[in-house]
This record gives structure tokens, sequence and C-alpha cells, in this order.
């Protein structure tokens, strides 16, 4: 069954504006060339299991494919979701080593300190901080900023987007979007909810963010927009969780 699909998930490569953004079950490497409209598609679209070895056989590859990615700050690491289940994956960019380093399993046994939120069963959208190892995770309305360091890990906020978000106050952001991933310039993000996307300033510890810009993805992004949105009708195998 097919159905129209813009970006469900993103995050920031080791490489320099580059990021890896997904449609569901596809992927594209894209050089999304800020303050300009010249971003490239370097790589796809291709369905992920043909790209990336290490998720040919997990739920990632599915027709539920990756709905919320973050960029870790272990090199070359990232954490995706599907649904409630998630993994820290070495996506090994510029070869094909990539591998699966934990997962995939579900949301509480790898952020254990979601039990019992509504994290705990699926996460919209996040990107990593620029303080070490915190990263904003958003569903729905909330947001949650977490530290996700393996001796540390724990909740530290979780509350309505529009009360730490004032800059979101009053947009179509307020209410939640699909996907987002930190620039490389320091402290700033890209949003997307449907055709529409934000760059985005934040502030780590405290609600100086600042709403840059926010229009279509195919007037600022028209390599990207050239490609949206997306008939997911892939017939691809389910696997076991």
């Amino acid at each position: 069954m097919s159905s129209t699909i813009y970006l469900t998930a993103a995050f920031k490569s080791v490489n320099q504006n580059h990021a890896y953004i997904f449609m569901k079950n596809e992927y594209v490497l894209e050089d999304y060339e800020p303050d300009t409209r010249n971003d490239t598609i370097l790589y796809g679209p291709y369905h992920i299991s043909d790209v990336f070895s290490s998720l040919e056989d997990k739920i990632f590859a599915t027709n539920k494919g990756i709905n919320c990615a973050f960029a870790s700050h272990d090199v070359e690491v990232a954490y995706i979701f599907s649904g409630n289940m998630c993994a820290k994956w070495f996506y090994a960019p510029d070869s094909s080593n990539d591998k699966i380093l934990e997962g995939p399993k579900p949301i509480v046994e790898m952020l254990p300190f979601f039990r019992g939120t509504l994290f705990e069963n699926g996460v919209d959208a996040a990107f990593e901080s620029s303080r070490p190892y915190e990263a904003y995770l958003f569903k729905g309305k909330y947001y949650a900023r977490i530290n996700y360091s393996a001796n540390n890990g724990h909740l530290i906020n979780l509350a309505l987007i529009g009360q730490f978000w004032p800059c979101l106050r009053g947009t179509t952001y307020e209410n939640g979007f699909d996907a987002a991933f930190a620039l490389h310039a320091t402290n700033e993000a890209y949003l997307f909810k449907g055709e529409y996307y934000a760059r985005m300033k934040f502030t780590p510890g405290a609600t100086k963010d600042v709403l840059r810009w926010s229009g279509k993805i195919k007037e600022s992004w028209p390599n990207l927009g050239s490609i949206l949105p997306r008939n997911n009708n892939v017939n691809c195998k389910l696997v076991a969780n």
C-alpha cells in the first residue's frame, strides 16, 4: 500500500554539510549547502536495505522505515528509531562497513529514563545538542532534553515545545514536526514538517532560540524538493523485532 511521504528522519554526517535524510525506508545523502539554494543529492534515493547491509534484515528496512534519528557525539555513530524500537548504529560514511552497535531494542531498554513517558512508544524527530552527549527529542507537542551517555544517561527535562522553545510559539512547529537535524554550524538545526522546513538557532540550557527562516523545501532545497513527496510502495519483507 502506497502513501505520500516527505522527510521522516535525518542526521548530520561527520562530513561537512552532508546529511543522511530518510523517507521511511528510502534514503538520500544530501549536501545541504547552508545559506544557498545549491543543495545537491550526492547519493540516492535508494532503498535502505540496498545501501546499508547492517539494516537489511531489521525493522528499519521494512515499510515502517526510519522515523527518527540523531547523530551521536561518538564519531560516525547515530541513534535511529522505528516505532518503539531503536538502535545505536555505526553508519560508516564513505564505506560499506556500517554495523549496528546496540539493538534493535525497545526504546525503554536503550533509554530507560523514558519508561512511563510518551516517548517510550516512539519519537517523531530529534537532533543533538552542542553539549556533549545531550540531545533534543520531540513527540507531538512535547520535547525532551536528554543525556544519552553510557554512564550517566538521564532525562534532563520534558515539557511542551511552546514552553521552552519560544521562537516556535504560534507556528506550525509548536505542535510537532516530522524530522530534524543539527547543522554543522554550531547551535543551529533544521526542522521539517510535510513540505515545509525551518532553520532555527538554539541556545542549550536557555530559551534564547531564534527562528531564522521558514518556507517550503522545494523553494530553498530545489534538488531535494524535486524528489518529494515519495510514494514508498516498496514490498519489504517483515522481520521480527
